[in-house]
């Protein structure tokens, strides 16, 4: 299990090389979020890099704005797309706005630039449609049951909900998240899917 989130960082300094592949670029927080996106658009049969979209992994909301001015159109101007959690939404709305994408982005307006927040974030939201005995069976099949238990035992965690606990056990580590979301993504029945990835998938 990789311990460190991995990033796209890189192509901002040949995105030659991403126009020649793709014509939409949707820009995510992480690698994980890239990989549940790219695990959902598989169990719905479809090949992104087929249809010219390239899922971005920024390395955090951050950088959102240099990966809009890149690849945006005061860049050299391929569609764009996106999905964020609730916590870094302003940063994605100061981003766009300053990439020219508008002004005052409301949670609709966003929407409507194809632009998706998770609530609160999309392990979160994977948690939440799945129920936490479902999560809990992914956990198993990773060989972490034992220190899922471990975690759920810790005096700050032991009275929180089974989701809180999950979502957090989820996040210790970056690697965790990785090997775990494609999986929540493939464990769910496809008329459950949080709403954000379903839009973000129906927006492209």
């Amino acid at each position: 299990m990789e311990t460190r989130d991995v990033t796209d960082l890189a192509v901002l300094h040949s995105p030659a090389t991403v126009a020649a592949r793709a014509q939409t670029v949707v820009l995510v927080e992480g690698m994980s979020d890239k990989l549940a996106a790219r695990a959902l658009a598989e169990r719905r049969g479809r090949d992104l890099d087929a249809e010219g979209i390239a899922i971005l992994a920024m390395g955090g909301s951050k950088n959102v704005r240099r990966f809009l001015e890149v690849f945006g159109t005061q860049g050299i101007g391929l569609r764009v797309a996106g999905l964020c959690d609730a916590g870094e939404e302003r940063d994605f709305q100061r981003g766009l706005e300053r990439a020219g994408y508008g002004t005052d982005l409301t949670r609709s307006r966003l929407d409507a630039l194809g632009f998706h927040v998770c609530v609160a974030d999309l392990e979160d939201e994977l948690i939440r449609a799945l129920g936490g005995d479902a999560v809990e069976q992914v956990v198993a099949a990773q060989g972490e049951l034992v220190a899922l238990r471990t975690f759920q035992r810790q005096p700050q965690w032991a009275g929180r909900s089974r989701e809180e606990q999950l979502r957090r056990f989820l996040g210790t580590h970056g690697g965790r998240k990785i090997a775990c979301a494609p999986l929540l993504v493939h464990a769910l029945d496809l008329d459950q899917v949080p709403a954000p990835l379903h839009r973000l998938l129906d927006h492209l």
